[in-house]
């Protein structure tokens, strides 16, 4: 890709917006199939065609980008993240992908000894244990030496659980007294949230703008144009809501559109500027953690996980929300959670009207333990599921956490993506960052080459449900496509040879075709390389440029 700027030529009565035409490559598009080059004035796009009707254009644009074969694309939507905490894991300590419980202690004490300042509390996240030869966490006694009897807060990698130091500890008021108290062991339910709390309560200002900064440029550099962040009392604070809003409001970077998670947050949620009332507000916990709260036992414990929330709970909450013209949403992730969910919408619609309930699009992150009728649910009750495809790629499959926490049964029915387009149920598709990395493409992989064979989707729909799918979701429907009229949020790929690819071999060789009118994406075959982000830009801005 190269780029070549010429004098601008302004229309009569005064200097228009600026023009950016792009040529000579390949632009995914529904208006034109067959597109090589696109025209932006100003935030919109306003032209999509040829390369041989863009000489119409060619003299007058303030810029000309010679795209050289490469691919644009809507910009991708990321629909779940948290961005401090994806950016203390970017710049500091993060144990993804630690072989062992001793390589998770050594990085922890080369960490710590690292840290330019004695003093403060240290952040890191992403250990697992499930994978580990040693199959357990560490003692408190072992990471208290490991780190040198500094205040620590290690996350686990699906921040459901934490281990804390005991300098840490003693910080955190009461916290032997709350409910997933471990002297021990790791910290989860009420105690973990008041020892989060109080590691990120301790951050500067500057830290927690520095983690923040880090986090949109590796979005921007992933051709990231949006931001979902899911905030809340129990993940984060208000104040880190509003500076990250603040922030991107003020910088280059991609967008982003605040929720925040609490009971009864409606006046909190508009005053920081939140697009609604929901992303972590808890109904259970997380399947790794053994917190997911579920109808029948785990199969590696005697017990049904974590209730935060109650159906008539969810109703009250949903009911506000609908009445006040915002927005709900709920973390629900085991069966029993998501039966309290779909219960508790039911009941709210007979209160207040379905049809003022649909018109909101409520949301469910995660959703991952749906069956057949609750499928049906979603789509009866117009809610959207917001849902992590990388969670299967990191635990699905045959020897994978799932299998160890639920059984192969019903590890197998996880993340049903293809029973949820079927029904016509809403997708969207995020990272939970830093839980899984900020990696679209990898998502998109992720759900078009599910571990489960009858849960996947075509490229295509992955790619929607990841760029327009998270417009949707915040009722944005114009968004999130390269046509005439909408804002130009594009990036830029080097992409290799463009295919059409579907879970059924028949229809991806009929719809390589081209009469078939279909146009191409990368082949993301697992095994080939992903493709390269070369310019990331957000309605008009360049935000990354290779």
């Amino acid at each position: 890709m190269t780029e070549r700027t010429l004098p601008s030529c302004p229309p009569s009565g005064g200097k228009g917006p600026r023009t950016v035409l792009l040529r000579g490559g390949a632009v995914y598009s529904p208006a034109d199939p067959f597109a090589t080059a696109m025209l932006v004035e100003g935030e919109h796009i306003a032209w999509v065609g040829s390369d041989g009707a863009a000489e119409a254009y060619a003299a007058t644009a303030d810029e000309i980008v010679e795209l050289g074969g490469a691919l644009v694309t809507p910009a991708f939507v990321d629909a779940h993240v948290h961005a401090t905490a994806t950016g203390l894991a970017l710049t500091g300590l993060d144990l993804t992908g630690s072989p062992s419980l001793a390589a998770a202690l050594e990085a922890v004490t080369a960490f710590v000894d690292a840290r330019s300042e004695p003093g403060g509390v240290l952040i890191g996240h992403g250990w697992d244990e499930s994978g580990w030869p040693e199959g357990r966490p560490p003692t408190l006694a072992e990471l208290d030496a490991a780190a040198r009897g500094a205040a620590l807060y290690l996350s686990r990698t699906d921040v459901h659980s934490a281990l804390a130091t005991t300098a840490l500890r003693t910080l955190a008021e009461g916290l032997a007294g709350r409910p997933g108290y471990d002297p021990e062991g790791p910290l989860t339910k009420d105690a973990h949230h008041a020892v989060r709390r109080t590691a990120l309560a301790r951050l500067t200002p500057e830290q927690r703008r520095h983690a923040q900064r880090a986090t949109l440029a590796r979005a921007a550099e992933l051709g990231i144009g949006a931001l979902h962040e899911c905030a809340g009392p129990e993940i984060s604070s208000e104040q880190d809501l509003a500076a990250l809003l603040a922030l991107a409001a003020d910088g280059d970077g991609p967008e982003v559109f605040g929720y925040w998670g609490e009971l009864g947050g409606i006046e909190t949620a508009r005053r920081v500027g939140a697009a609604g009332v929901g992303g972590d507000l808890f109904v259970d916990g997380a399947i790794g953690s053994h917190t997911a709260c579920l109808h029948t036992p785990y199969a590696d414990a005697e017990h049904t996980g974590t209730a935060y929330l109650t159906a008539e709970q969810v109703a009250d909450h949903v009911a506000a929300c609908t009445e006040a013209g915002l927005q709900a949403g709920f973390h629900a992730i085991g069966d029993a959670a998501v039966t309290a969910v779909i219960e508790g919408v039911r009941a709210a619609g007979e209160r207040v009207g379905t049809g003022r309930v649909k018109a909101l699009r409520h949301r469910v992150e995660h959703a991952e333990a749906l069956d057949e009728a609750s499928v049906s649910a979603f789509a009866e009750l117009g809610l959207t599921a917001s849902v992590q495809p990388a969670f299967d790629a990191a635990w699905g499959g045959p020897d994978g956490m799932y299998v160890q926490r639920l059984g192969a049964e019903r590890a197998a029915a996880l993340n049903p993506f293809a029973a949820l387009l079927r029904a016509g149920v809403p997708l969207a598709f995020g990272s939970d960052a830093p839980v899984t990395p900020l990696d679209p493409w990898g998502t998109v992989r992720a759900a078009a080459f599910h571990r489960t064979l009858d849960h996947r989707i075509s490229v295509r729909a992955a790619f929607t449900a990841h760029t327009r799918g998270g417009w949707r979701a915040i009722g944005r429907d114009q968004d999130g496509v390269l046509v005439p009229g909408a804002v130009a949020s594009y990036a830029v790929w080097a992409a290799g040879e463009l295919v059409v690819q579907a879970p059924d071999s028949r229809v991806a060789g009929w719809s390589t075709d081209p009469r078939s009118g279909t146009p191409g994406l990368p082949d993301l075959t697992p095994g080939h390389p992903l493709p390269t982000c070369l310019r990331t830009v957000v309605r008009g801005r360049t935000v990354h440029l290779r």
